[in-house]
């Protein structure tokens, strides 16, 4: 069994979990979710815990047991507290503009680009600054990683789209490599 699928879930306050032969609800304060146990794996809801179980000693189904119980994990925080990413904007004219589930981005092309959020996902805009949130862990990492490959960040300027916090490698131009030189032939 592995190591993640033995730690119990525990659900917060204000989460409920319905499991109907294989397939699990999980609904709280923000929404719902629904989720398909893989076959082989088992749910057992006890005084506000789940536990994730196999049904036979197959090896096979130790990876499925830790996805189940990290994706029922994410669920139960999903619903409850919900999940965001936030992507900077950096460059001179570089703009983001959120609008209900719809973001326009002018960054560099000639048109602007517009973004139209699946549902459950929202945007919003604060100086430069474009979050991305909503209560599948997925879909919003799926999202982000989309609006920021519109304008992916250059190593030479650092200019683009990035997630706040990333480190972006600079390369030294032209002008730098001269001066450090390789020299020529005389």
């Amino acid at each position: 069994m592995s190591k993640i699928a033995k730690k119990p879930i525990i659900i917060k306050e204000g989460v409920t979990l319905i499991n109907n032969g294989g397939v699990v609800t999980v609904s709280g304060p923000k929404g719902s979710l629904v989720f398909n146990i893989p076959t082989g794996v088992e749910t057992e809801i006890n005084d506000g815990k789940v536990m994730i179980r196999a049904k036979s000693k197959n090896p096979q189904l130790s990876p499925m047991l830790g996805l189940t119980r990290a994706l029922l994990a994410n669920f139960v925080t999903g619903v409850s507290e919900g999940f965001e990413k936030k992507l900077e904007l950096a460059g001179v004219g570089y703009r983001a503009q959120a609008t209900g589930d719809t973001l326009t981005l002018s960054v560099g092309f000639s048109h602007p680009v517009i973004i139209k959020g699946e549902p459950g996902i929202t945007f919003s805009v604060e100086e430069n600054i474009i979050t991305v949130s909503g209560i599948d862990k997925i879909l919003v990492g799926n999202t982000a990683a989309k609006v920021r490959n519109i304008r992916p960040p250059e190593p030479y300027k650092g200019k683009g789209i990035k997630y706040v916090g990333e480190r972006i490698r600079r390369k030294a131009g032209k002008a730098a490599k001269a001066l450090t030189g390789a020299g020529g032939a005389k």
